[in-house]
């Protein structure tokens, strides 16, 4: 049997879920000007998906570091969703 699949799509679904309260909490603290993190640490990840010769990490480096980079379009959408009262101000923030 091949698990290949079933442990790629297990980290896909485990990186969508740490992902989602990672952008809340970010756009909460820093607003979405910290963007250019989740790039250069999807970036970087990207790259060690590349370099690494184990298939199956290279793969899930792949899906980290393309999680990252939709994360940066969620901070938006987040902002969005703050200033419509779905979620809390960070009244140190504004």
């Amino acid at each position: 049997m091949n698990y290949i699949g079933i442990i790629l799509g297990a980290a896909a679904f485990l990186l969508i879920g740490i992902f989602h309260p990672i952008v809340i909490k970010a756009e909460y603290h820093w607003g979405k000007q910290c963007w250019p993190l989740f790039a250069i640490v999807g970036i970087g990840l990207c790259i060690a998906g590349l370099i690494i010769e184990n298939i199956t990490l290279s793969a899930i480096l792949g899906v980290a570091g393309f999680s990252c980079f939709w994360s940066i379009h969620e901070l938006f959408q987040q902002e969005k969703r703050v200033q419509k009262g779905w979620f809390p101000k960070n009244p140190k923030k504004y």
